[in-house]
């Protein structure tokens, strides 16, 4: 296994944390205490089940904590499950409690804040863990990952630029790449993208998945829609299920009233909030009567998001009230804090849906849009109907 997390894994938490509730650390009392019986999932769970064998056998021992401590990272965004990421912080927790952490502990530590969307808290374990091992590709990956859903496109390349030499080729050309292309660059990022992808042999099946996904991304904001849908088809194809992917292509589809297609390729999975609602979003274009038990059960959860104090889902309920409960005002407040912690396209679209249903005009992101050269032919319909600059 390798000894930084995939890059499909990693980067995806920048933008799909949001189909993720916090789960909190559990020390169980005893080594007998039955926590919960996680679902089987054929070699996923025969993984688990050897690695805490591992654990168990050697309490004593890094590694065998590391590999778990990845492993139910990668589970929890495969599957979209935040049980994984309290299970994780469960096992990495004793190592934290060490006079001097590691730099591989402090970087996993980051990451389980970064999927909490704790961005500060995440970048300080980061430092600490880089003064110790600059070399440390992970560390790299993630600080790039975090930088760039906040927005300092100039910091995250600089992360992205140690990759290019320590990380697998295809890892550091897509962090590079997908910077570029929400920084004024997005032909040229395209391009380089694309001549990765069909150079490079050597690449994990998780990287290569993410890359076409990027790649999709990048089509679909340049209006190449056919294009995009034939990434996203090569990425899905790919023997890896990917939570972030299936979130990504259910929004391309439903851009393009593909909404069969929709419930089609989500109608299992209405266990992650990200995924149920796009599910939802189908469902009532289609005037499906279950969606009055998705929508009831929504509401449900991002009220008990608000009540753990979870900010992390205000991206995604700010368009289950927009657009499902027709609630602009309330949506707009939403998404407006939102966009204090993360500024990705899909959250710049939100805020310019929200903020035009609502009547309203919002200079400092029109201001945050001219000045960083985001290209997105989906935004440059919105600005174009308050009359604010393209993208």
């Amino acid at each position: 296994m390798k000894h930084w997390l995939t890059l499909g894994l990693l980067m995806s938490v920048a933008v799909f944390s949001d189909a993720e509730a916090e789960a909190q650390a559990y020390l169980p009392k005893t080594d007998d205490e039955i926590v919960e019986v996680l679902p089987a999932r054929g070699d996923s769970w025969l993984e688990i089940r050897y690695l805490r064998k591992q654990v168990a056998a050697q309490p004593n021992d890094l590694e065998p904590a590391l590999a778990l401590v990845r492993r139910y990272i990668e589970l929890g965004r495969a599957e979209s499950d935040p049980r994984y990421f309290g299970y994780a912080e469960a096992a990495l927790t004793p190592w934290l409690a060490v006079a001097q952490p590691t730099a591989e502990v402090l970087t996993l530590r980051a990451t389980l804040f970064q999927n909490r969307h704790e961005f500060p808290a995440a970048l300080d374990y980061l430092h600490r863990a880089l003064a110790r091992q600059p070399r440390l590709a992970q560390a790299w990956l993630t600080r790039a990952a975090i930088l760039e859903v906040q927005g300092q496109h100039a910091e995250a390349r600089n992360s992205c630029i140690p990759l290019l030499k320590l990380a697998e080729p295809l890892i550091g050309q897509v962090c590079l790449n997908s910077i570029l292309s929400v920084s004024g660059q997005l032909d040229t990022a395209y391009r380089q993208l694309a001549l990765a992808v069909s150079t490079v042999r050597s690449a994990a099946p998780a990287d290569k998945q993410w890359a076409l996904t990027t790649l999709a991304e990048m089509a679909e904001r340049m209006g190449n829609t056919d294009a995009a849908d034939g990434y996203y088809r090569q990425a899905l194809q790919m023997p890896r299920r990917n939570g972030y992917l299936l979130a990504t292509y259910a929004d391309y589809l439903l851009d393009r009233n593909r909404f069969q297609e929709v419930v089609e390729l989500l109608a299992n999975d209405t266990r992650a909030d990200g995924l149920l609602l796009r599910l939802t979003f189908a469902e009532k274009a289609l005037r499906l009567p279950i969606v009055a038990v998705h929508i009831d059960a929504l509401t449900a959860r991002f009220a008990a998001s608000r009540m753990r104090g979870d900010t992390s889902h205000q991206g995604d309920e700010a368009r289950f009230l927009l657009h499902v409960l027709n609630q602009p005002e309330s949506a707009l407040a939403l998404a407006q804090a939102n966009w204090a912690v993360q500024r990705e396209p899909r959250d710049a679209r939100i805020f310019l849906e929200s903020a035009l249903a609502a009547g309203k005009e919002l200079q400092p992101l029109l201001t945050f849009l001219s000045e960083s050269k985001l290209q997105d032919v989906r935004l440059q319909t919105l600005l174009a109907q308050i009359g604010g600059s393209g993208v």
